[in-house]
């Protein structure tokens, strides 16, 4: 998983990001919104479960699944600073631009 991870380029790392935290993102305001704990299950469940099936990548994630393919000697540091930087950058631009801020200018008053 995680040579796959550091095979991308820049540009598919970005928009995986974006893609990985819009969905995580999602989850969040469903939770959130719930009013009992099967309803913040049922709504964290189905983004998270998009966003692994789909194959998007999650900065955190990638913070241990990238060091310890390190660890096993199957990638380097450098491997993975490359990769976390594009992915991190998409985490933010679809967290905070995807859902905060299109949910922001929805409900902003006029």
């Amino acid at each position: 998983m995680a040579q796959g991870k550091i095979a991308m380029s820049f540009w598919p790392s970005l928009v995986s990001g974006i893609g990985c935290n819009w969905l995580v993102g999602i989850a969040v305001w469903l939770a959130a919104s719930a009013k009992d704990g099967a309803g913040k299950i049922l709504g964290i469940w189905f983004p998270i479960m998009a966003f692994v099936a789909i194959g998007f990548q999650h900065s955190v994630a990638n913070c241990f699944l990238i060091p310890a393919a390190i660890f096993e000697g199957g990638a380097t540091w450098g491997q993975f600073f490359m990769n976390i930087i594009p992915v991190y950058l998409g985490n933010v631009l679809g967290g905070a631009g995807l859902v905060g801020g299109l949910y922001y200018l929805s409900y902003k008053k006029r």
